[in-house]
């Protein structure tokens, strides 16, 4: 499972550093979460993501059709 943020980003127009700045969240926790180098993501971090965004957690989150990838 990945997250898509940097994808939607791209779609929106919108800037990494603007989705940081709109998060409030340390660099290094922001870095490794938009970059699929987390292993897990708080509720509060996907909520704030989601509606920031203005999207739905289905929209953030791809999973593979080939779960051995």
């Amino acid at each position: 499972m990945k997250l898509r943020v940097l994808e939607i980003l791209d779609s929106k127009g919108k800037t990494k550093y603007w989705l940081y700045k709109q998060m409030g969240m340390s660099y290094q926790n922001f870095n490794r979460m938009v970059n699929n180098k987390t292993k897990s993501i708080k509720f509060d971090n996907l909520e704030a993501l989601c509606q920031i965004l203005e999207c739905t957690p289905n929209d953030i989150f791809e999973f593979p059709k080939d779960l051995n990838t």
